[in-house]
C-alpha cells in the first residue's frame, strides 16, 4: 500500500507540474510601448506614427519597444530599460498581436493591459509589414 501511495502521490505532483507550466503560458501581463530608436533612446511617438504622410513622423530605423517591466513616464531622449523587445513600427501583426491599433500613433508609455502570453523580452521583429 505504502508503494501505490507514493506512485499516486509523485504522478499527481508531475500532473500539477505540468499543468502550472501550461498556465504559464497564457499568463496576464501588463506592457508598456514606447517609440525609440533601435538602440532604444525613447524618440517623439510621431517618428512611429504611419498614417503620418511625411510630416516628420514614420520612416526606418524607429520601433515600437514594450516590456512588462516599462512604467508610463520615460521622457523622449531617455534609454529605456534593459529587457525589453521591439518590432518595426508599423509591423502590423505585431500591433494586433499585441492588442494595439494596427495603424497609427501611440502614445509613448502606453500601456496595456492583459496582454496573454507575450511577456518583456519574448518578441522580436526586425521587418514591418
Amino acid at each position: 500500500m505504502t508503494s501505490r501511495t507514493v506512485s499516486l502521490t509523485s504522478t499527481f505532483l508531475l500532473l500539477a507540474a505540468g499543468g502550472t507550466a501550461a498556465c504559464d503560458n497564457d499568463e496576464y501581463t501588463d506592457e508598456g510601448f514606447y517609440c525609440a530608436d533601435a538602440n532604444g533612446v525613447i524618440v517623439d511617438e510621431d517618428y512611429c506614427d504611419d498614417d503620418n504622410d511625411g510630416g516628420g513622423g514614420g520612416g526606418g530605423g524607429f520601433f515600437i519597444w514594450h516590456s512588462s517591466g516599462y512604467r508610463s513616464g520615460y521622457p523622449v531622449g531617455s534609454k529605456l530599460p534593459a529587457g525589453g523587445s521591439k518590432f518595426a513600427y508599423n509591423d502590423k501583426v505585431s500591433r494586433s498581436k499585441f492588442g494595439l491599433p494596427s495603424s497609427g500613433k501611440i502614445s509613448n508609455g502606453t500601456v496595456k493591459t492583459s496582454v496573454v502570453g507575450k511577456g518583456g523580452g519574448g518578441y522580436s521583429s526586425k521587418s514591418g509589414s
